[in-house]
């Protein structure tokens, strides 16, 4: 591994390489940080894909996109007479000294829980920092991501189920009452329902350890590959999908089940090209 004065050189150069673009490229000349926002989001995006497909290679080339753009907003707040790279890593030490007083200071935390709360805890005592518990909960995070986080935080603030066993039967109650619903054609009351049928679920998520999100893109991902085997072998065929029966799609869908079972059968999942 390299050691900490080449990670410092190496950090040096990338703010001379961005100091030079932001002079003399014209496209990094004209960028803002609103301009800079979405693309930001679909680095991050990239990032997660990579983790999920554990990637070595991927997560280095992407963390290097997204370290690009952070020294790209620290410079432009420092051309702005705002902040430049260096408070911003100052104010990030600042921050993980504060609410690590048991690895800094002489606070003792046993367990990961105990982290958690405090940091909670931590925050909501900062200058500056969140006036309620879920005041730091950022508005524009997709839906489910946003479910994980209020719940972690209502739950560091000692909201949550006494065993979490006894989420099974919120679940069941919320399945009804969307039921209900369903069976009234109230599609407004239907949809509050589907909401609160969800946000159960993820709760659940949350007591059993399981990432909701990473749950469901497996899930995606899985879907994906068993349907592309199952149109490539329609196509095999020299049949379409639209002259498929239901039922003769399901067993091709089994198929693609039944072959993933199998120990020493290549990936029957992954998108088939030789047709």
């Amino acid at each position: 591994m390299n050691t900490k004065e080449e990670r410092l050189a190496v950090f040096g150069q990338l703010l001379d390489i961005m100091d030079e673009l932001r002079e003399k490229c014209p496209w990094d000349r004209k960028q803002t940080n609103e301009s800079l926002r979405a693309n930001t989001i679909e680095e991050t995006y990239e990032l997660c894909d990579a983790i999920l497909r554990d990637d070595p290679d991927d997560i280095r080339k992407e963390l290097g996109d997204l370290l690009l753009h952070i020294v790209f907003y620290a410079r432009i707040g420092e051309e702005k007479g705002q902040f430049d790279i260096h408070d911003v890593c100052r104010s990030l030490c600042e921050k993980l000294i504060y609410r690590h007083p048991h690895v800094f200071g002489d606070a003792r935390a046993d367990s990961s829980r105990k982290v958690e709360q405090s940091w909670e805890q931590l925050k909501l005592k900062e200058k500056g920092g969140n006036r309620t518990v879920l005041e730091g909960v950022p508005a524009a995070l997709p839906s489910l991501i946003k479910a994980c986080r209020i719940q972690d935080k209502a739950r560091n603030a000692g909201f949550d189920w006494e065993k979490r066993e006894q989420v099974w039967d919120k679940i069941e109650e919320e399945l009804n009452e969307l039921k209900h619903e369903m069976a009234q054609m109230d599609a407004d009351r239907t949809e509050a329902e589907f909401g609160d049928f969800l946000f159960s679920l993820v709760n659940a998520a949350r007591l059993y350890r399981i990432n909701p999100d990473t749950a469901l893109e497996r899930t995606n991902r899985k879907f994906i590959r068993r349907f592309n085997y199952l149109e490539a072998r329609t196509l095999q065929q020299g049949r379409s999908l639209k002259d498929m029966t239901l039922a003769e799609m399901d067993a091709l869908w089994n198929e693609a089940k039944q072959m993933e079972r199998e120990p020493g059968v290549s990936d029957p999942l992954e998108p088939v090209t030789a047709i």
